[in-house]
């Protein structure tokens, strides 16, 4: 547990929170700034600020548990689907440092916008470039 981290001590039960559902590697709580209603949070109970540095059994659990609660969630708001949505980094958007993964019910009507620019790669060379640098990384 890291002293200054509010997941920590809300895993630890120095926060309260809306519990959702708890197991030995997770708790999910709702979020106390949701996107819509329902949404919220799978935290590991370990600290880990990146989705990197979690163990393998951590990170499967996360993605293990999503979809449950996610269907939980849109029969509990009677949602048409649901988004999960990892931000890893703050120039990605995670605000706490804390690995989570938020589960966002959605509705047609929500008016939640995600914007996605899209691109082109600038080149064939750029392109083989980065492939081949991601797949020596994978090695």
């Amino acid at each position: 547990m890291i002293k200054d981290c509010v997941f920590c001590k809300i895993v630890a039960g120095q926060i309260p929170c809306d519990k959702v559902y708890e197991d030995d590697l997770v708790l999910v709580f709702l979020d106390i700034a949701p996107i819509t209603l329902g949404h919220s949070l799978i935290v590991p109970k370990e600290h880990h600020t990146s989705v990197t540095t979690l163990p393998p059994a951590v990170a499967g659990r996360l993605m293990e548990v999503a979809p449950r609660i996610g269907s939980a969630l849109m029969r509990a708001t009677e949602a048409g689907g649901f988004n999960l949505i990892l931000a890893n980094g703050t120039v990605a958007g995670q605000v706490v440092p804390h690995a989570h993964l938020h589960v966002v019910p959605r509705h047609v009507d929500d008016g939640v916008l995600m914007p996605v620019g899209r691109m082109s790669y600038p080149s064939p060379e750029r392109k083989a470039e980065i492939l081949a640098a991601a797949r020596t990384r994978l090695e």
